[in-house]
């Protein structure tokens, strides 16, 4: 049967220690992992602010996870009962991904949106032979008569 991909995003809350972070996100990784899901990439974006409180809390340790999954398992229902029953989790949100998020996810893990911008022109300026210096003709200056308003009449 055909995997559908999914990416769940978790804000948990600031309060949380290195170590007690660690182990919200390990049992998150082993929940998917578990009921037949198979982690293709997770990340950290660390203490973010957030737009709005939630919970009287204005900053919360965001992690995202893209992963797949048979098409008809549970696997959804069981993570967001998780989600809801930690305490620890201040919201989360998991969405399935269609064909073009796929290849977004897939350039942005190749870090093909973080790349500096190459100059082209330096590289065509050796593949170019350089031109014969070219000199100026001399310009010849143009003679101005000054006409008056009186002899235009």
């Amino acid at each position: 049967m055909e995997k559908t991909n999914y990416e769940s995003v978790v804000v948990l809350t600031p309060v949380l220690s290195e170590k007690m972070l660690q182990e919200a996100v390990s049992d998150f990784e082993k929940l998917i992992t578990e009921n037949g899901g198979e982690l293709i990439h997770k990340e950290n974006w660390g203490l973010t602010k957030m737009a709005y409180p939630i919970q009287k809390k204005t900053t919360g340790f965001y992690q995202i996870y893209e992963f797949a999954a048979e098409a008809d398992t549970e696997i959804v229902d069981k993570l967001e009962l998780a989600f809801r029953r930690d305490e620890q989790v201040l919201r989360y949100l998991t969405i399935k991904l269609d064909k073009h998020a796929l290849k977004y996810n897939e350039r942005r893990r190749n870090g093909e949106f973080n790349k500096p911008k190459v100059k082209e022109a330096p590289a065509l300026a050796d593949k170019v032979a350089p031109a014969a210096p070219v000199k100026a003709a001399p310009v010849a200056e143009a003679q101005v008569e000054k006409v008056s308003n009186e002899e235009a009449e």
